[in-house]
């Protein structure tokens, strides 16, 4: 992570925290504020408990819990590191109870700044919510807009209990993953921050099948406008799809891995050998999904002749910025799998063309190549459809498993 010389300096005076108890840090129920220059807000709720006579942070959307153990404090300052992804909070400790600061997050050009606010569950005063005026539970086909014409389509899928929603977005490149939030009166509200996302949704139901005045926030600036009508048969076009070009059949790449080695596709550890080829970033919480994925998958399969490698394109052309990143996923999912950095940036215009020309644009992140015994291209899979999708994520891993299992009896 490239951090300012005052945030190095800050960092560099810092101790590790011992007990909860020994620091003043509260244990229990916490929420976060991001607050954008526009004034919204995009809150999410978290836990800190005392673990090994440590404190850990549990960041909560939805089921997942994403845990958080690196916080390092001097005094009444706190520093927040996330497990996955260039993001971190700069925080000071106003009072047992509240916390201000700031989160910041990498970038290709420049790091994020959003303000940051926190407090205990037990403090926040009580929100009045009013009666829903529908139940919007289900499948419904969602429009967003950017700019004057350009409309994208996608799916929400979320349930509904009294005025607690949950669910999650599906798009042609990925979903949104685990969003939490309320329906209020006639109003619904999700939102979601895992350490790169930090995604809110707004609407007006008009009733139980039509959704108008939706405005999605993602991070400190970017704004989008969506309505939604209910539909369970709900379709998006295959906008992300990739192929492999006419006259092509395999792949031909070398990249270096973590520790600086060369290693191609054609190196003999990956001969007569079922390769699954994963493009991914650092950056991306999707890649985040599916690396979990393809780690587990990886140890349970690697004796069947299974291999899976990585190939990763990141922020910057920073080969000791790009490790350091890589290396967090590697580290927080145990991956045994091979993990090479591209050297080029997920921003490159012309990433596919230096990195796997032999294939149609690279539009999605993450997607999956699965690469025979004989080394050919076998099935590409753009996106990845995550946990947070619930009976779509299931219907991938089968889906994966049955890729597999037909090209190794191959």
């Amino acid at each position: 992570m490239r951090l300012n010389k005052p945030i190095l300096g800050f960092l560099a005076s810092m101790i590790f925290l011992t007990a909860p108890a020994q620091t003043g840090i509260q244990q229990g129920a916490w929420r976060g504020q991001l607050v954008r220059p526009d004034g919204k807000i995009i809150a999410f709720h978290f836990d800190i408990k005392s673990e090994r006579n440590k404190p850990v942070l549990y960041i909560i959307n939805g089921s997942e819990r994403l845990r958080v153990e690196k916080l390092t404090q001097v005094k009444d300052s706190l520093i927040i590191e996330m497990p996955v992804f260039e993001s971190v909070f700069r925080v000071k400790k106003d009072a047992a109870d509240r916390w201000s600061g700031k989160w910041i997050k990498g970038g290709s050009i420049r790091q994020q700044v959003m303000p940051f606010y926190a407090q205990t569950q037990l403090s926040l005063p009580a929100e009045t919510i009013r009666p829903a005026i529908a139940d919007i539970s289900g499948r419904w086909a969602l429009t967003f807009t950017q700019g004057d014409e350009l409309s994208k389509p996608a799916i929400g899928e979320w349930q509904q209990k009294g005025y607690t929603l949950r669910g999650t977005i599906l798009t042609p490149t990925g979903d949104y993953r685990y969003l939490t939030g309320v329906v209020n009166g006639d109003s619904m509200k999700l939102s979601t921050f895992d350490g790169a996302h930090a995604f809110l949704f707004t609407a007006k139901l008009n009733n139980d099948h039509q959704i108008s005045g939706g405005t999605f926030y993602s991070g400190a600036t970017h704004v989008e406008p969506w309505v939604g009508e209910k539909n369970e048969h709900a379709s998006m076009p295959d906008v992300a799809a990739m192929y492999v070009k006419e006259g092509e059949d395999k792949l031909n790449f070398r990249f270096r891995d973590l520790n600086g080695k060369w290693v191609s596709i054609n190196d003999p550890k990956f001969k007569n050998k079922v390769v699954i080829i994963q493009i991914m970033g650092s950056w991306c919480p999707n890649c985040m999904d599916e690396t979990a994925f393809l780690s587990d998958f990886y140890n349970k399969n690697r004796q069947r002749g299974v291999e899976v490698i990585g190939l990763a394109y990141e922020y910057s052309t920073d080969a000791e910025r790009s490790r350091k990143s890589i290396q967090k996923f590697k580290d927080r999912f145990d991956v045994k799998y091979t993990l090479l950095n591209t050297g080029v940036t997920v921003s490159d215009s012309l990433r596919t063309e230096k990195t796997l020309p032999q294939l149609t644009q690279i539009k999605s992140f993450p997607s999956t190549i699965f690469i025979d015994k004989k080394g050919k291209v076998a099935k590409i899979h753009t996106g990845f459809e995550g946990p947070g999708t619930g009976v779509h994520y299931e219907e991938l891993k089968k889906g994966v498993a049955a890729t597999v299992d037909r090209l190794l009896k191959g």
